[in-house]
């Protein structure tokens, strides 16, 4: 059965009370002004530099008579959607074939891939890359669901695990974190290297989602990825962990504390001698994902204080280099990633990029659509809409590449013949 998650924490939660109350005001979304046959209900907010590029793609959001429904029993607030997606949601059964990475400065990742398709899949079908949010891994449901769609559609899929993250081993005394991009690196080379006829496309959520968006920033024209996917991103930490501290949200942060917690004791021996500023204890036995950074995340990867490690770790700064066709959804009311964090003017600039934000959905919830309450997320289908679209658009182009290679080759040969 697969570990529960909640932002991808693993720590059940007990004490429901006050929640009635909890969920702010949502304010009125502007409609949108476009042709009649791409106007998506007044219930979202669709912006982005892309918008009329993409919005095409959405096979269900071009019609005005398609509101976002939300299920009425569970997504009357916010954090019972939340929980109610983090453990109650159905988990698809799907055989996984594990395989460990070695990266560069000696540590691990581990890569699952759908058992049997290596064999089953020409070596051309599109590659999907899955980035779990914080401590989350192959086993949670929100994973599994998109695999599960994304592979019925001829795409092949893997699961990136971070270090320490659905049981990925940890081999050297460092976690990942918001900023570190290296094993990300590592790991996209790694697919394109294994299936270099593929295109490879990534989705990321929660901090899979920061950590994505911020490699397509750095990457920028060279990023080996032909589009991905960004959900329920934090986007700007700082404003995230303001919130983190409010409310009912007090739960949230120490269940992913908690998680922290398991994972590094797990590990403990290989951080025993280590020096300098590290605060052992603390990390160990954390009360909140800001002592975890303090004890351990900012020592480890050069950050002079927490605020600092989460400043210069926010993907809100990255939109602006993103060369890379990105889709974002977020929800209006995420306890986890706040909507006021989400850099809307630099979407709107991007012209590579398109913003879907839907009234409500919690953190990994949007128990919406056909398949509410337990089936898949209501971004699911949307999410490869649009994946699907741009990889239409790759073989098309390559097509036509290929035709014009065969004309000017035939010229060409023609040329050479010719009596003078």
């Amino acid at each position: 059965m697969a570990r529960p998650t909640i932002g991808s924490a693993t720590t059940p939660i007990r004490h429901l009370k006050y929640l009635s109350n909890s969920s702010p005001p949502f304010t009125s979304i502007p409609t949108l002004t476009m042709s009649s046959n791409n106007v998506p209900h007044p219930s979202l907010e669709v912006i982005g530099g892309a918008k009329d590029k993409f919005l095409s793609a959405f096979k269900s959001l071009n019609n005005n008579n398609n509101p976002y429904t939300a299920s009425p029993i569970v997504a009357w607030n916010r954090h019972i959607e939340t929980i109610f997606a983090a453990f109650f949601r159905s988990v698809p059964d799907v055989r996984l074939k594990r395989e460990c990475l070695r990266t560069k400065d000696d540590g691990s990742v581990a890569l699952d891939w759908v058992s049997g398709d290596d064999r089953l899949l020409p070596p051309d079908s599109p590659l999907l890359i899955l980035l779990p949010g914080l401590t989350g891994g192959s086993d949670d449901s929100y994973v599994r669901h998109m695999l599960v769609r994304a592979r019925s559609r001829g795409w092949r899929v893997v699961v990136f695990n971070s270090r320490g993250c659905g049981d990925s081993p940890v081999t050297t005394p460092q976690f990942y974190s918001a900023s570190f991009l290296g094993d990300m690196y590592e790991v996209v080379a790694h697919v394109s290297n294994r299936y270099p006829a593929a295109n490879l496309y990534a989705i990321g959520w929660s901090l899979g989602a920061n950590i994505l968006v911020r490699y397509l920033g750095q990457e920028s024209h060279s990023c080996l990825l032909s589009g991905a996917v960004s959900l329920c991103n934090p986007f700007n930490l700082v404003i995230a962990d303001e919130d983190f501290h409010k409310g009912f949200n007090n739960v949230y942060d120490r269940a992913l504390a908690n998680s922290l917690c398991r994972i590094f004791k797990k590990h403990a021996l290989l951080f025993e001698d280590m020096e300098g500023e590290f605060n052992i204890p603390l990390a160990a036995n954390a009360k909140t994902v800001r002592d975890f950074d303090e004890g351990l995340t900012r020592v480890s990867f050069g950050f002079k204080s927490v605020d600092d490690y989460y400043s210069n770790s926010s993907s809100s700064d990255s939109i602006t280099n993103v060369c890379t066709p990105l889709l974002c959804i977020q929800a209006a009311n995420d306890p986890i990633a706040p909507a006021r964090g989400i850099p809307r003017k630099d979407i709107e600039e991007n012209s590579n990029c398109m913003l879907i934000v839907t009234p409500k959905g919690g953190h990994l919830g949007w128990v919406a659509g056909p398949e509410a309450p337990r089936g898949c997320p209501w971004t699911d289908p949307h999410v490869m809409d649009f994946l699907e679209h741009l990889e239409h658009g790759k073989s098309a182009s390559a097509a036509c590449a290929s035709d014009q290679e065969t004309l000017n080759s035939s010229v060409t040969d023609k040329f050479q013949h010719l009596d003078v």
